[in-house]
């Protein structure tokens, strides 16, 4: 009998562990050269002081996930099909048309990330952008949604630098628990914007999109929602506890000798003669993994979008020549957002601040339609949020509101 016992436990372990993947992908995609860029400049400006703010995104960014795991198992569609669907052609358009540039722009950052942490070993953008795009394309190419999706969890393991790179700059760990679980505010316009970047950065409409096609692409039952959850919580803790290590390295050494950074590259650069050369070199390698990534997951995330709401073929499980517009689209992504980085003088921060601001304006608006699509009991059936998620759920995005609002009149009211 325990023979037997161990065998079904050790087969639902088994079973479990085939199921997760969406939701660690595209949580920890979010940790981008973007959001890199963002976490290291939390930590680089204010110290310790916005990890309590951390933690509590962790929540939000796990309810959020949620939703859009169940709806796309429930309904077997993705996030776009259902807008269009539900709440007119009219409303999709401005969807993806929004989504398209602030994902093209974010596309773009990606290839920048690649670039600036393999010039930092002395590899030329000219030879590492135009083998890295081709290699993005093999991959999704010639890949099964199986195949590709195992590729994306094995580039995760290279975020494990930024957590060796936290422990070699040495922080005051008694300062970082209480920074984590006591919070302090200030009306600071910096620290509020930077505070609204961080989570801009954790939570875009992306993620949604891609988190809902890809539970579709991959066929999980409803059965088996109850797994797809621990996964989309596993890929908001994980997600979130790298993004912890970036704030923690750079608090501890940029914020300590009063070092100002624009990008992820910058930190990596700064870390060298601060916390030595091992973590300067980890953290440009976290870099190039989360940038790769990045450029897998933006085009994957916008091609689903776009010809679910249009009615397109897609998915990963089909070939070139049955999903064109959809292998089309990624294509596109990958040659556009590969070829301007190969252009000489591009802004590429203004880019990737113009692309936080779209990202800003659709976010709370897709919020509001997953909300509302995940308690219409004719598309969720017994599945709708209960009224406890309800609670969570809407304090969640009436904050994420405010906090985008106030990015959005900031420049307006000068403060």
């Amino acid at each position: 009998m325990p023979k037997i016992a161990k065998e079904q436990r050790l087969k639902r372990i088994l079973f479990m562990l085939s199921i997760i993947g969406p939701g660690l992908v595209t949580a920890t995609a979010g940790n981008d050269a973007s959001g890199i860029a963002t976490y290291a400049t939390v930590g680089a400006m204010f110290g310790y002081k916005m990890l309590w703010g951390l933690f509590l995104i962790t929540i939000s960014l796990a309810v959020i996930q949620e939703m859009a795991a169940r709806m796309g198992i429930v309904t077997g569609k993705g996030l776009s099909a259902l807008i269009r669907e539900h709440f007119g052609v009219k409303m999709t358009f401005f969807a993806m048309i929004t989504l398209l540039i602030a994902n093209l722009t974010t596309t773009i950052g990606e290839f920048a990330g690649i670039a600036a942490s393999l010039e930092i070993f002395g590899i030329s953008k000219y030879i590492s952008v135009p083998l890295t795009a081709l290699f993005v394309w093999y991959i999704i190419n010639k890949g099964s949604y199986k195949k590709t999706e195992k590729f994306f969890l094995a580039l995760m393991v290279i975020y494990i630098s930024y957590i060796i790179s936290g422990f070699l700059a040495k922080p005051d760990w008694k300062e970082v628990l209480k920074n984590t679980f006591v919070p302090s505010f200030s009306f600071n316009s910096s620290f509020i914007l930077i505070f609204i970047a961080m989570i801009g950065t954790t939570i875009t409409p992306w993620m949604q999109f891609y988190l809902q096609s890809s539970v579709v692409d991959k066929g999980v039952d409803v059965k088996n929602l109850k797994y797809q959850r621990w996964d989309v919580f596993l890929g908001a803790f994980w997600t979130d506890f790298i993004a912890f290590f970036i704030i923690v390295a750079t608090a501890a050494t940029l914020h300590k000798h009063g070092i100002v950074i624009e990008t992820a590259e910058d930190a990596a650069k700064a870390l060298q003669p601060l916390a030595g050369k091992y973590a300067s070199a980890l953290f440009a390698i976290g870099l190039f993994g989360a940038s790769l990534l990045g450029a897998h997951i933006l085009p994957l995330s916008t091609a689903y979008a776009v010809t679910e709401a249009f009615g397109f073929e897609n998915g990963l499980n089909k070939k070139l020549k049955e999903a064109p517009v959809f292998y089309g689209l990624i294509l596109l992504f990958i040659v556009i957002g590969a070829g301007v980085i190969l252009l000489p003088n591009i802004p590429l921060i203004k880019l990737m601040i113009i692309a936080q601001e779209i990202n800003g304006i659709l976010l709370p608006i897709i919020l509001i339609y997953m909300l509302k699509l995940t308690n219409d009991k004719e598309i969720m059936g017994e599945y709708v949020n209960s009224r406890t998620f309800n609670i969570i759920a809407w304090i969640t995005v009436v904050f994420i509101i405010i906090l985008t609002l106030i990015l959005l009149v900031e420049p307006f009211l000068g403060i």
